[in-house]
């Protein structure tokens, strides 16, 4: 009889002699004939089984958007994951204050659906021979479930059953939708396992048209724009639109154009991707990273004039003003605009961008709205802002008194006060961004009271109103030297025109 030991040690041996053999042809056996074993091994075995493989892929295509599919099975499974599997996966959320399970990697978890039984896979496969961004050849693993059940259930698992899950893992990730706050990474880090084409912290910008400090009416005209775009789906399909819509959004510096997309977003419940420009590469790794984009979302490029440069492709008309510069600074100006076009690594140009956010690949995606911010749009080229690009223009402007009293509800709970009327003239007489206004408003100690804050408001804006008044001195004070020198440089030209005429004149009579 043979003993428990000598079975042990044949096991053993097996096992060693097995692994010994599988890492010998992991390692000399070349990857294409690998392929070719494995494709006809698992052809064998579908002829012997009786179960049918349904393979969902979390990367569409090339890898060049998510799937949608992917998202909703692994959100339906992540209840059943819960309850049944044995290895998780676990994601903080909500600012680390909650966890969400998910099924882990090569881990497995049974469902019933109308009395039938089936079973999800999570798996994950490795390519060693894709290439990597930065040359040569490296390894990418790409993830995706498998669905697994009886042949004789076909019909139902694929009429029924996989639109449930899809339904379902849609409501549940709705649900469960955490608004986020995406930035683009440098493509050498695009591989599914690092970061993707978006790294994101949770969005939780407290800005609200509520608080944001801006003319009652405006808002509320923007708000009813909003309100129409999120629920006109069948109206954009039937004018033949994609489903996008446009805001620019310019003004001075501190006039609050990032608080109004914080204010878009939490009033959509958008997620917000701001696109850094200047790490894109080229024309079509922007494509690319605007398919990775989800819907119900905000792309942003702040400061749209100074990312890229998208305004001297075009050429305008230069100001007569222009021909009175010092030549030093001309050179220094040029000499600067070279360094920097050396120094920009991005090939975006502006044609690009227009096709990706207006072209054909701009309808890949819905309920999605583009916004760009600048502090000089007269710098921007018409056609990155003409309508159906840019359809909403929001002037973000300085602050006048009735985006004074939101400031002074949201910094000192007050609605009225003896120094507002002095404040109202003083706003209309003076530019003050609502940053420097609310800077002012907000107390800087516990013994700082509203009168002690609307005071200190009152000497600031009296003391910009001066500074501006100076300013404007200045400014007309240099206007005429510079009408004096063009003026003196006009009689210069004349005054030589005359005697190279003369000179002219003499000679012809010599030679007379």
């Amino acid at each position: 009889m043979v003993g428990t030991g000598e079975i042990l040690g044949f096991t053993g041996s097996t096992m060693t002699s097995l692994m010994f053999f599988w890492a010998i042809y992991k390692q000399y056996v070349p990857y294409h004939f690998q392929v070719y074993i494995q494709k006809h091994v698992s052809k064998l075995m579908g002829w012997v089984s009786k179960s049918v493989h349904i393979k969902f892929d979390e990367y569409t295509g090339e890898g060049l958007k998510r799937s949608e599919a992917y998202n909703s099975i692994r959100n339906y499974l992540s209840s059943k994951s819960t309850a049944c599997a044995k290895r998780l996966k676990a994601n903080e959320t909500k600012n680390s204050k909650a966890l969400v399970l998910s099924l882990d990697d090569h881990e497995a978890v049974e469902d019933e659906f109308e009395g039938v039984m089936v079973k999800w896979s999570s798996c994950v496969s490795k390519n060693e021979n894709q290439s990597s961004t930065s040359g040569g050849k490296g390894s990418q693993e790409r993830r995706y479930f498998t669905l697994s059940f009886h042949r004789e259930h076909r019909e139902m698992m694929i009429e029924s059953y996989l639109e449930h899950v899809l339904r379902e893992g849609k409501e549940i990730g709705l649900r469960n939708r955490e608004r986020k706050l995406y930035t683009n990474n440098s493509s050498q880090e695009w591989y599914p396992w690092r970061s993707g084409k978006w790294s994101n912290v949770p969005f939780h910008h407290p800005a609200t048209f509520d608080t944001l400090a801006m003319d009652p009416e405006k808002k509320e005209g923007i708000k009813k724009d909003l309100i129409k775009f999120s629920k006109a789906k069948d109206y954009y399909k039937k004018v033949g639109k994609a489903w996008k819509r446009g805001y620019l959004l310019f003004g001075p510096p501190g006039t609050g154009k990032s608080t109004m997309i914080a204010a878009i977003a939490n009033f959509l419940d958008y997620d917000v991707y701001d696109l850094e420009l200047t790490t894109v590469k080229d024309n079509s790794e922007l494509k690319k990273l605007l398919l990775d984009t989800t819907s119900k979302s905000i792309i942003v490029i702040e400061d749209i004039d100074c990312s890229l440069d998208l305004t001297g492709q075009r050429k305008k008309k230069k100001e007569e003003d222009e021909e009175d510069e010092d030549e030093e600074e001309k050179k220094e100006a040029e000499k600067k605009s070279k360094v920097e076009g050396y120094e920009r690594k991005s090939k975006v140009t502006l044609s690009g961008l227009l096709n990706s956010i207006d072209g054909l690949w701009s309808a890949c995606s819905d309920e999605k709205i583009i916004v760009f911010t600048t502090n000089f749009v007269d710098k921007l080229d018409p056609a990155l802002i003409r309508r159906g690009r840019m359809d909403n223009h929001i002037e973000m402007s300085y602050c006048r008194f009735e985006a004074f009293k939101v400031l002074a509800r949201n910094y000192l709970e007050v609605g009225a006060h003896e120094l507002y009327g002095e404040i109202e003239i003083l706003l209309e007489e003076t530019d003050m961004s609502p940053a420097d206004v609310a800077e002012n408003l907000m107390p800087k100690s516990d013994e700082e009271d509203v009168d002690i804050c609307l005071k200190r408001l009152v000497k600031s804006l009296e003391e910009e109103k001066e500074k501006a008044r100076k300013l404007a001195e200045e400014e007309k004070k240099k206007k005429a030297e510079r009408e004096a020198r063009r003026n003196k440089k006009k009689a210069e030209q004349e005054e030589k025109k005359k005697e190279e005429n003369g000179d002219v004149a003499g000679e012809n009579g010599n030679k007379i």
